[in-house]
């Protein structure tokens, strides 16, 4: 049968056979006696069974769905029976609902996608134009956030003079925030009449985001201290009664690499420093991995001109409404709805073609 056929393609697809002896392999490593002797890595490991388990035991469900609308389709083929053919009709779109979420599930599975995401946002040339895009990104991934249950916390904000952000950088925490979010790494342009200019005419501007895993405290991450400038500085904000008045932001600069960390969120310099090496490792390890792997150029893809040509996404408010992201050819006409969070086809389209 056809079915049958394809049942055993999928398995290769999700390389069940793969995960089954990995599984095997963890199972008797958790049920050695000193486990926990190392908490940490005891959690690690079944964190990792229960992923695994996750994926095999989906892959079970659909061959098992898959065997029996077989099974069906022979019965409706036999007997002639057009309501069995109607119930096989009905179940197909399900099937290959879980289908593409089985697949889905199959592209989080880097090293990396199931830890949390530091995502920075920078205005582009063009002023309070761009700082106020810069702005609307930050609410759109603060919505899209929202919406997959994650917790975001605002760490680094640098305001600009009229409106608008010169740059944020945001941590969300979930599981499998960063496999979602590093789908949002680039540049992305508006098009829209202009609430800042007085003769109404349209406007293009342009903002980067930037994505990297939050790297834990126990990966090792080696930074000499000689390496590192440290300066303090008050940290910004609307004023009145919440206004900062002692200098209890940090910013550390890496001076080998150049890499800048800094946090103002907290009132405390002692846990705005211990935050800001915590972005510092996260992204040193970025840096690292990326050089192990020889994808520097990847690395710096995120870097490129914040200006026309290096786009993924536009966002077109005029003189017609659409969402078209350049790398999948996906649009939406629903602006509003992606601006307000509504990301996932954009993110799981990018998964899938990746």
């Amino acid at each position: 049968m056809r079915c049958k056929s394809g049942s055993r393609a999928s398995e290769g697809i999700f390389e069940i056979d793969a995960k089954r002896a990995e599984q095997a392999q963890l199972d008797r490593e958790i049920s050695r006696e000193d486990l926990w002797q190392d908490p940490k890595r005891a959690q690690d490991l079944l964190r990792q069974r229960a992923n695994l388990q996750e994926a095999v035991q989906r892959w079970e469900r659909l061959q098992q769905q898959v065997e029996e609308q077989s099974l069906l389709l022979e019965l409706a083929e036999a007997e002639e029976e057009v309501s069995v053919a109607g119930e096989i009709a009905a179940a197909l779109p399900r099937l290959e609902q879980e289908v593409a979420q089985a697949e889905l599930s199959r592209m989080l599975s880097g090293p990396d996608d199931a830890k949390n995401a530091i995502l920075t946002i920078h205005a582009g040339a063009g002023g309070t134009e761009s700082q106020d895009w810069a702005e609307m990104l930050l609410r759109m991934y603060l919505r899209w956030a929202e919406r997959k249950g994650f917790q975001t916390q605002i760490v680094d904000i640098l305001e600009g003079e009229e409106a608008g952000l010169k740059s944020v950088t945001v941590v969300i925490e979930g599981q499998y925030a960063y496999g979602y979010a590093k789908a949002e790494s680039g540049v992305h342009r508006l098009i829209r009449l202009s609430p800042f200019d007085a003769n109404n005419r349209r406007h293009t501007s342009f903002a980067s985001v930037f994505v990297i895993p939050e790297v834990e405290d126990d990966i090792q991450v080696v930074i000499n201290e000689s390496d590192l400038r440290i300066e303090t500085f008050r940290a910004g904000g609307h004023g009145g009664q919440h206004v900062n008045v002692t200098d209890s932001a940090v910013r550390i600069i890496h001076i080998p690499t150049g890499i800048v960390a800094q946090c103002q969120n907290e009132r405390s310099q002692h846990k705005n420093r211990a935050f800001a090496m915590k972005v510092l490792r996260s992204r040193l390890y970025e840096v690292e991995k990326e050089r192990r792997a020889e994808k520097l150029e990847q690395y710096t893809s995120a870097k490129k001109d914040i200006a026309w040509g290096h786009q993924i996404r536009s966002y077109i408010l005029h003189p017609y409404r659409l969402v078209k992201d350049h790398r999948t050819d996906l649009e939406m006409g629903n602006v509003d709805a992606v601006l307000d969070g509504e990301l996932d086809p954009f993110i799981e389209q990018y998964l899938l073609n990746a």
